[in-house]
């Protein structure tokens, strides 16, 4: 079995999983959904992930109870139960292992934590693939459609990198965990997004490239350990958004609107870029909605 193949089998547990994730799993369904036995599905799913099959499903259990926690009022020993734990206790006990805190604690005050959100290994496995694919190789053939949309003044808990100036870059400096708990943060006005800083926003040392979401600017909750909040001013970002894709092809999406980018003119439209204004970002790649980016821009008086 080539490395392709092991990857994809991961990939089918994990889906099964996410499919039965309120259902109890067993390692046989897991290695029948892979078509494997249930000692080489197991070991190559550790292999592949860091994590057993059973670790696996407990982390993200825990992860999806906790923003059932955080954005419904939810009795705990109803999540406990929807999630598959027994008991109010053992679902405590675990919930208290996982994320330094007790269900009841992170339901009253829901300061960030770093939730369980893994990727799926073989979509992830392409992309590293393809990540040094030159943006001119690709095919650009579907529609790139065009909007310009008002950023209110907003703060931004973000975690900075090394030297990173895309994401491939960012993930291996600082690991791909940033976006869970940037997940987490119950304020968020919009879903976290990557961002490319403007030259007077990098500080010296740290990177072009950053993870972080954007929240009200009276948030007052706790930085976690490692980030960080600025402030950004009210702004204008054009965002161009492909066509929907298939989750696999995403690297082809990201190309065909940094192709349609390049080309464009603003200034027919009465704006013109403004690259100090605001960081230029990207929403997570989904295949149902197309691939998003936005950039800054100036209207022209």
């Amino acid at each position: 079995m080539n490395q392709a193949e092991t990857v994809m089998a991961v990939q089918k547990m994990q889906e099964y999983i996410d499919s039965h994730i309120c259902e109890r799993i067993t390692l046989k369904q897991l290695s029948q959904a892979a078509g494997y036995s249930p000692w080489h599905a197991a070991r190559i799913f550790k292999d592949i992930t860091s994590r057993t099959p059973f670790e696996y499903i407990r982390a993200l259990r825990l992860s999806k109870a906790a923003l059932a926690l955080r954005d419904d009022k939810h009795r705990i020993i109803d999540v406990a139960l929807d999630f598959v734990f027994d008991s109010h206790e053992g679902f405590t006990r675990a919930f208290s292992k996982e994320f330094g805190l007790s269900p009841k604690k992170y339901s009253r005050k829901t300061p960030p934590i770093q939730l369980f959100m893994p990727k799926k290994v073989f979509d992830t496995y392409r992309a590293f693939q393809k990540g040094g694919e030159k943006v001119s190789d690709r095919k650009t053939a579907r529609t790139v459609f065009v909007q310009v949309i008002d950023r209110p003044a907003r703060k931004v808990l973000l975690y900075r990198g090394i030297k990173a100036t895309d994401y491939f870059e960012y993930c291996a400096e600082v690991g791909c965990d940033v976006w869970a708990l940037l997940t987490s943060v119950k304020e968020a006005l919009y879903e976290p997004v990557g961002m490319w800083l403007p030259k007077h926003l990098i500080k010296d040392g740290t990177s072009q490239y950053v993870q972080g979401v954007e929240l009200p600017t009276d948030y007052g909750s706790a930085v976690p350990d490692g980030y960080e909040l600025i402030e950004l001013p009210p702004c204008k970002m054009m965002v161009f958004q492909s066509e929907p894709y298939n989750d696999e092809d995403f690297m082809e999406a990201i190309g065909e609107v940094w192709d349609a980018i390049e080309k464009y003119n603003p200034t027919i439209y009465g704006f013109d870029w403004a690259p100090e204004a605001a960081p230029r970002f990207q929403l997570a790649p989904m295949g149902y909605r197309g691939y998003i980016e936005a950039r800054p821009v100036i209207e022209i008086k």
